[in-house]
């Protein structure tokens, strides 16, 4: 459980580190699993949890080139592998995980934007290596990830379907640009994915929602199409024969990867 505790203020430890106020603190779904499991990184309690964050820089090391006190800023990091997390006064980042916030935006919307943006930003294009003219279906596309995925496919160039649980949903992302929005509360989407690409099916896919639907996408694709998935199949809905029988190519995203393997290569990448 989350209680209020005394602790240190964080000092620096080399030359790369900024000493960030925190103005807010994003809320995502690993941080309620640690406080469910127990944390990922070791430490004696109180552990500090909380990985996105946006604050104002309130002391840099001597190596730090990139920003100056004062600036404003946002960032992913802590809260999950070695380092503690930002639900706290002050925080630890070092220069390669910050970025100077938009003007545009406030401070809470900052906070709540690394997570989603790096995991929706990976899943299309590290991984799914989507291009202008393609098509691709994101699954909850009116979700936190969902909507930023969409978003960024159109910005590429994509035709976008997603699917929806509901009228508001709909319009939603009808807001956001999307013209293809599947309600699976009264459509089946892989009819209606099929339908509406003459029979060939999408370039990609991108699951977020896992159990049955990951598996019946394998449906909704081309032959030599890809699928992302974000959660792990669950046995009772393994099917992967026609995955197989259309050399799918079948991948998995969870930004947390590099934070909790400690791969610094892959985390400024």
């Amino acid at each position: 459980m989350l209680s209020y505790e005394d602790v240190p203020n964080p000092s620096i430890r080399d030359e790369t580190e900024v000493l960030v106020k925190l103005k807010a603190a994003g809320i995502n779904p690993v941080d309620a699993k640690q406080r469910h499991r127990g944390t990922w990184y070791p430490s004696d309690p109180p552990n500090i949890l909380g990985l996105d964050g946006a604050g104002i820089v309130e002391e840099i090391a001597d190596g730090v080139r990139g920003f100056n006190k004062g600036d404003e800023v946002y960032f992913a990091h802590g809260g999950v592998g070695k380092e503690p997390g930002n639900y706290a006064e002050y925080t630890m980042v070092p220069e390669r995980f910050l970025a100077h916030k938009p003007q545009s935006i406030s401070f809470v919307e900052a906070a709540a934007a690394p997570s989603v943006l790096i995991t929706a930003w990976d899943s299309l294009f590290h991984h799914g290596n989507l291009e202008a003219g393609q098509s691709v279906l994101v699954h909850a596309g009116a979700g936190g990830v969902g909507h930023v995925a969409v978003q960024l496919a159109q910005t590429k160039g994509a035709r976008v379907f997603t699917t929806v649980a509901g009228d508001h949903q709909a319009d939603f992302v009808s807001q956001l640009g999307v013209e293809d929005a599947i309600n699976v509360q009264k459509q089946d989407f892989v009819k209606e994915v099929l339908d509406r690409t003459d029979g060939n099916g999408v370039d990609l896919v991108i699951d977020l929602v896992g159990k049955e639907t990951l598996f019946k996408s394998f449906s909704a694709l081309r032959c030599y199409g890809q699928l992302v998935a974000l959660l792990k199949p669950e046995p009772e809905f393994a099917d992967w024969s026609e995955a197989r029988l259309k050399n799918l190519k079948i991948s998995y995203e969870l930004m947390l990867t590099p934070m909790y393997y400690n791969l610094i290569d892959d985390q400024i990448r």
